[in-house]
């Protein structure tokens, strides 16, 4: 990644750009900085800059660039090129097809989380085919999961908890942006719902060994929040506490599912069975093929 000396950014001055030309210079420009996929990054921000999306973005490539963009375009790509993830710089991110608002409060919604709730909702949909399930997400951030099975199923009840007070205000927004139905709690892990029935836990915690941490691409060490990422010395640390405090809940969950990190679905998945609350314990791959999803479903 190069630095802000190294990577200041300047529109060409000596003569006027379209708006595909700002495109593929800008895309140059950030590769060589040593952003990853420059040109998805440049295609996002220049939508963002100039109000478009879609195919009325493709629609003005061969317009003129607007000079009276020109000074926050330089800002945004700078701002890129320094390693800022364009989803902050934007404020927001799709996830399972809705818009969420994001800041370096929140942890960015991954595309393989869609794959979580998709898992979810297709045993909740089994196990509960006319009724309404209580379902709880711990650790919710920017609320990408709760406010999607709310979304998506409007008779459960979803309710989602977080340690942080900015990521449950950012969750609240989207959850009312979004029309969602969702019930927030501040607090640690499965404490705030102490004496609730549940039954459904859903969460996609902190799962990254502290000391890797450092060895992280510098988009997600130095801009995401270190409390979504930090999962303890060996990353299952959330993991055990949320089992360990099973006990709080009036019965255990039927249906309970993790993200986990590369590596980590059978220690997760021997967690769950040592747990001894759930019959069948599902091991699901991502699209890349990495296990990254374990579920348990008490039949």
């Amino acid at each position: 990644m190069g630095n802000e000396r190294d990577c200041v950014y300047r529109m060409p001055p000596e003569r006027n750009m379209s708006i595909r030309e700002a495109l593929v210079e800008a895309s140059s420009f950030l590769g060589s900085c040593g952003v990853l996929e420059p040109q998805h990054n440049a295609r996002l921000l220049l939508e963002h800059a100039l109000g478009l999306e879609g195919t009325r973005f493709y629609a003005a490539l061969g317009d003129q660039f607007p000079s009276s963009v020109k000074k926050a375009w330089e800002r945004i790509i700078a701002r890129k090129a320094a390693g800022e993830p364009a989803q902050y710089i934007i404020g927001r991110q799709e996830f399972y097809g809705r818009p969420f608002a994001v800041s370096p409060s929140v942890l960015i919604p991954r595309p393989e989380t869609e794959l979580l709730v998709e898992a979810i909702l297709q045993h909740g949909d089994r196990l509960w085919p006319s009724g309404a399930p209580h379902a709880l997400d711990i650790g919710t951030g920017s609320g990408a999961i709760a406010v999607t099975l709310a979304a998506e199923r409007p008779r459960w009840h979803v309710a989602a908890g977080d340690i942080s007070a900015a990521a449950l205000k950012m969750a609240a927004q989207n959850a009312a942006h979004n029309g969602a139905a969702v019930e927030f709690r501040e607090g640690d892990l499965l404490r705030p719902f102490a004496g609730t029935a549940v039954d459904i836990l859903v969460s996609n915690p902190p799962y990254i060994p502290a000391a890797d941490i450092a060895g992280l691409q510098p988009e997600v060490r130095d801009h995401e929040p270190r409390m979504a990422l930090d999962g303890g010395p060996d990353g299952l640390g959330p993991y055990r506490a949320m089992l360990e405090q099973l006990g709080l809940l009036q019965t255990p969950p039927r249906l309970i599912g993790f993200e986990l990190g590369m590596g980590q679905a059978r220690d997760v998945a021997d967690l769950l069975e040592q747990a001894g609350h759930w019959r069948n314990i599902l091991i699901i791959p991502d699209l890349a093929g990495i296990e990254r999803h374990v579920l348990g479903v008490s039949e």
